[in-house]
């Protein structure tokens, strides 16, 4: 017996496709006695497949064993300047692609120098020097508050690396750009979507959506905006 629990959206796996999987690397066949089934092996596998979180395979009295196989959930998908795409998930751990499912969520590109091989999140923020030369801990504080907040969840498209080190976000609704700059630690993230929603909230509704190619939130206690230049 087998169950798949999903955190979150999407789907990457299914019991249909885990049994073809045990069944291809020789851990599982039909007709199997259930005293022979290599449980051990079994869970090491599952837990080894970077879209799932957690795998417990265990035999119950009277012979059944069962599988429970928890899936992560992204929050972004990447794509970095050496031609890698993989997702990164809300617990800061990335996730490789899958050929059979896909998951609609914030894209971010640009130059981003993180590697699908290299560390999560976790890993790089306990340690000074990778801060100071990866980004994934960045693009994570900015996935998680989007993913997070309901206006900017259904607002932002995407998130883009500039080289100069500014990060960029591309709303779903409109032509301009949000310059948001450095997202070094949590809570400049959280002061900075904050004047951005009181920007959307309040100014938006009285200019409008087309009304300025950029909205720069780079600078401390204000929003600098250059307006759309119009016709005569």
């Amino acid at each position: 017996h087998i169950e798949v629990h999903v955190d979150g959206e999407a789907y990457f796996i299914t019991e249909e496709e885990i049994l073809e999987d045990l069944h291809f690397h020789n851990l599982w066949h039909k007709g199997m006695r259930s005293g022979d089934v290599p449980i051990g092996k079994i869970e090491a596998y599952l837990k080894g497949i970077s879209q799932v979180k957690n795998a417990r395979v265990y035999r119950k009295l009277g012979g059944e064993w069962r599988i429970e196989v928890t899936t992560r959930n992204p929050i972004a998908r990447i794509f970095n300047r050496q031609g890698q795409t993989y997702y990164l998930d809300d617990e800061g751990v990335k996730m490789e692609i899958s050929d059979l499912h896909a998951a609609r969520i914030l894209v971010v590109t640009g130059n981003i120098p993180d590697r699908l091989e290299g560390q999560n999140v976790s890993e790089i923020i306990n340690n000074d020097s990778l801060k100071s030369s990866q980004k994934l801990d960045d693009i994570y504080r900015i996935s998680s508050y989007v993913c997070d907040d309901p206006l900017f969840h259904s607002l932002i498209g995407q998130i883009h690396l500039e080289k100069n080190g500014d990060f960029v976000l591309i709303p779903l609704v409109g032509d301009q750009k949000v310059v948001f700059g450095s997202a070094l630690t949590e809570k400049e993230v959280a002061e900075k979507f904050k004047k951005l929603k009181i920007f959307y909230e309040e100014a938006m509704p009285y200019e409008g959506w087309d009304a300025y190619t950029e909205i720069s939130l780079k600078y401390e206690d204000q929003i600098v905006c250059k307006k759309k230049e119009t016709d005569g």
